[in-house]
């Protein structure tokens, strides 16, 4: 079978004006996937194996492609040196392809492709010749005006070499009359979406977020150099002392002097980090707007605890983002937290899905039920989401056939019931079993003896520190709006502890205090937007970017 079959699309939103790659292959694990993942260095010397380590960090928010691309300022006007690859960070970048990257400042890139949009051209950081020299962009996120644009310049003459949506930007800067800077701040007024930026020429490094910061990133001290990264977790790897994150709307200037440079693009209006970040894309370790992951998900397991306990004999996580959930449900309820699914990590990345035969046997080579665990047990099985159900039904089968009595299902997360437009990859809002069907059919269709989902007070709460039930929390309710939900609620709405704001970096990025907090009154500064439909930019549905092609 060749490559190009055994990585075959499925239902895609190409159909009609979409921009879009595909909406994904079914993995064996029924996830929604992030798309990229950063990196940037900025005066450190061997950039490129800075780089290397830092996307090792962050090689689960990408296992398609990689590439980092290098500048020496000793030689500043030398051509770029870059290196792009389809496969692992490990695969891609052998000894010597790192050796022919010289240089002090890099940046890198992981991704996520899509189906269709699985090949060279399209892996990152893309490169450019325009007329001030080199340009190379990085980016994490979805452009969802991308389409409308790309017809814009294309209309004017422009050449489009790939497929990206990142390259619209590239684009937007080669044509603009203005200085580098102000060629960048006016390309960013003009998208509309969620993303992190990392920009580079000859002698200059920009960082941006989106307006809302649906996608992280954060700056890191290293020596004296900087670090920019999509997680802490990359900072941690290379020695890195994090500084703050990049806050929404700001950009970064560095190479003006030994000063950064601070611009905003764009107001802070609403803070929406994506709330998948929390429920299951970042490492456990890493810390997103300044909570830590493992924390907050332990959280999220004993809230989940409070709003739907259910006596049972054992309580097993569904591996991996899944376990600290599970380990805060099990403290929550004294019901023993044991290992009773296990993820064998030397598959590879398999996408075999050309029989419904084959896919139930890849399923058993990934995940295993410890039998002499949950036999004879009732279980209750903890997993961060549910997409299509389709995964959900063979794991509570396979500990089924491990003997298991019962099998009781719990999700860390609101049902997922609307696709993402800022660079999850999602499939069509059909083929979300949330959007079609009622928790008891959910349950009937995974085969499992109760299911419960975290409820979005609860998990709000549970992300910025507050545990216990009847709280108010301000929500999301439909699309642009707010409302106030729970007890005694005044529309106030719960935010993270504000004495713990970084306030050097507030007042660097030009922000007080009160308009910070204000930012984040509804949904305690998340994007839920797949679980309630609350889209924090406006988007024309008919003809949005769905699928990010970054």
């Amino acid at each position: 079978m060749s490559a190009e079959e055994l990585s075959s699309p499925v239902q895609s939103w190409a159909d009609g004006s979409y921009y879009n790659e595909g909406a994904g292959r079914e993995d064996l694990f029924d996830k929604v996937r992030e798309e990229c993942g950063v990196f940037g260095v900025f005066g450190i010397p061997d950039a490129a194996a800075l780089t290397y380590y830092g996307l090792h960090a962050l090689q689960h928010r990408g296992e398609e492609s990689c590439g980092i691309c290098t500048v020496d300022s000793a030689r500043p006007f030398e051509s770029f040196k870059a290196h792009r690859g389809m496969g692992l960070v490990k695969e891609v970048f052998t000894k010597e392809a790192l050796d022919g990257l010289s240089g002090d400042r890099a940046i890198g890139h992981v991704r996520y492709s899509t189906s269709g949009s699985s090949a060279l051209a399209n892996a990152q950081p893309l490169v450019f010749k325009y007329r001030d020299g080199d340009l190379a962009v990085a980016t994490n996120g979805n452009l969802v005006n991308a389409p409308e644009i790309r017809a814009e310049l294309e209309a004017a003459g422009s050449i489009f070499q790939t497929t990206s949506d990142t390259e619209v930007i590239a684009h937007l800067i080669a044509r603009s009359p203005l200085d580098f800077v102000d060629a960048v701040k006016a390309a960013l007024q003009r998208v509309v979406g969620g993303f992190a930026f990392l920009i580079m020429t000859n002698t200059k490094l920009i960082a941006a977020s989106d307006p809302n910061g649906l996608r992280p990133l954060c700056m890191g001290r290293l020596g004296d150099g900087y670090v920019f990264a999509s997680e802490t977790c990359a900072l941690e790897t290379v020695g890195a002392e994090f500084v703050r994150d990049i806050y929404p709307g700001e950009m970064l200037i560095l190479g003006e002097g030994k000063d950064i440079r601070v611009e905003r693009f764009a107001p802070l209006k609403r803070r929406a980090v994506c709330a998948m970040e929390y429920i299951y894309f970042a490492r456990p370790d890493s810390d997103v707007a300044g909570i830590n992951l493992h924390a907050a998900r332990k959280r999220m397991g004993s809230r989940l605890a409070l709003e739907s306990f259910v006596d049972a004999d054992v309580v097993t996580g569904v591996p991996d983002s899944s376990i600290s959930a599970a380990i805060g449900y099990a403290e929550q309820t004294g019901i023993p937290y044991e290992l009773g699914l296990i993820k064998n990590k030397y598959t590879g990345r398999t996408f075999i899905q050309p029989s419904q035969e084959l896919r139930e046997r890849g399923v058993k080579m990934k995940l295993s039920a410890v039998r002499r665990v949950v036999e004879g047990k009732r279980v209750v099985m903890i997993d961060d989401s549910i997409v299509r159900g389709t995964t959900s039904r063979r794991i509570v089968n396979l500990l089924r056939e491990a003997g298991a009595v019962e099998v009781h299902v719990r999700i860390t997360s609101p049902p997922f019931a609307n696709p993402c437009f800022y660079g999850i990859d999602t499939p069509d809002r059909k083929d979300l079993i949330a959007s079609e069907k009622t928790v008891e059919e959910i349950r009937q269709a995974i085969n499992a003896d109760s299911l419960q989902f975290l409820s979005k007070e609860g998990f709000i709460e549970a992300v910025v520190g507050r545990v216990g039930a009847g709280a108010a929390v301000a929500v999301g309710a439909g699309v642009g709006g707010g409302t106030s939900l729970g007890a005694g609620s005044s529309g106030a709405g719960r935010v993270p502890d504000l004495s713990r704001l970084d306030l050097k970096g507030l007042q660097a990025a030009g922000l007080t205090p009160a308009e910070f907090e204000a930012a984040l009154r509804i949904n305690g500064g998340m994007c839920m937007a797949c679980f309630d439909n609350d889209y924090p930019t406006p988007i024309e549905f008919a003809n949005a970017s769905k699928t990010c092609s970054c």
